[in-house]
């Protein structure tokens, strides 16, 4: 599901380093020695390669980078080189910080990284900003909002694929019945998209289509301009179906007036070493046009070939 290509045979770590140093040396940097390495190695690489140059040359490699590259590229190397909890604690920060009711960022890392990730992350976030993700959101946020990012940042789910279908088949009804009366903020829909494993939820949420015909999130249509119910419908997609999620805001940043480089930027670094091919092949079949081909038709220069080589590809 990965999308990420690393060479068969990867140089020592002390060679990284030393092309690395190349690369910032002499007239002007070398972009291109710098997507090579660093888009080619997998995480735990990367955080060899940072702790080694630090120890090498008494630098730290992300401030290097940020001195010496710009823009849209700098920003996709940095996200990319950090390591996974920390990014999710730095990207849930800014979240907090430009929040708006349609700001879906907090929600996309509760929902799908694992119960270990998200912990991770909320460490990371302790350890960066001596203070809580969970204070944030709550600074951040009122009403329904706080009460729902609240719950999903706290969770650490079941992470096993055991479903109970007499558990499936109450939360199915009590979902049904909540969603009738409109009370889509009630705390028995919240701790239901909150607590339970994924396995179990899309059990329920095929009973529920089975017994009452829609599919859930057909049902919290009812309002399209509501930014609450927006919220439950990614929380869902979010939890049952993540590439199709993700192939809609890779969609509407590549397709909107102005490329939305902040959603490429996010979504491609974030999913590159998790499920990216998955994204990958439902854009494809969403869109007719392969993702790296529309990266590079609606971006430029070295953030394009950044971009594209974590998809997987080399030349679009």
């Amino acid at each position: 599901m990965s999308t990420l290509r690393v060479p068969e045979t990867v140089p020592y770590l002390a060679e990284d380093c030393e092309q690395l140093r190349k690369a910032f040396s002499g007239w002007g940097t070398n972009e291109n020695l710098i997507i090579d390495i660093l888009a080619h190695r997998n995480a735990a690489q990367r955080k060899s390669i940072r702790h080694a140059y630090a120890e090498t040359y008494g630098e730290d490699l992300l401030k290097e980078l940020d001195k010496e590259l710009t823009n849209d590229f700098e920003r996709v190397v940095v996200v990319w080189v950090l390591d996974p909890p920390e990014r999710d604690a730095l990207l849930a920060c800014e979240s907090t910080k430009q929040w708006t009711s349609s700001n879906q960022v907090i929600m996309e890392i509760a929902c799908t990284r694992s119960s270990h990730q998200l912990l991770l992350a909320r460490q990371a976030y302790h350890y960066r900003f001596k203070r809580s993700m969970e204070e944030d959101v709550a600074r951040h946020t009122t009403g329904d909002f706080r009460k729902m990012m609240l719950y999903l940042v706290s969770s650490y789910r079941y992470e096993g694929d055991e479903v109970d279908m007499t558990v499936a088949k109450s939360d199915a009804k009590l979902l049904h019945q909540k969603i009738s009366e409109k009370a889509y903020n009630d705390e028995d829909i919240i701790w239901i998209l909150s607590t339970r494993s994924r396995a179990q939820i899309n059990a329920t949420l095929n009973d529920y289509k089975n017994e009452f015909g829609n599919e859930v999130n057909k049902d919290l249509k009812e309002d399209p301009k509501d930014e609450y119910l927006r919220l439950l419908r990614a929380t869902i997609k979010c939890l049952t179906q993540p590439e199709k999620y993700f192939e809609k805001v890779l969609r509407l940043a590549i397709n909107r007036q102005g490329t939305d480089e902040g959603a490429l930027t996010r979504v491609v670094a974030t999913r590159a070493e998790f499920d990216l091919k998955m994204i990958k092949e439902e854009y494809q079949r969403r869109n007719s046009v392969p993702l790296d081909r529309a990266i590079a038709k609606d971006t430029t220069g070295d953030y394009e070939k950044m971009l594209v080589a974590l998809t997987g590809e080399e030349n679009a």
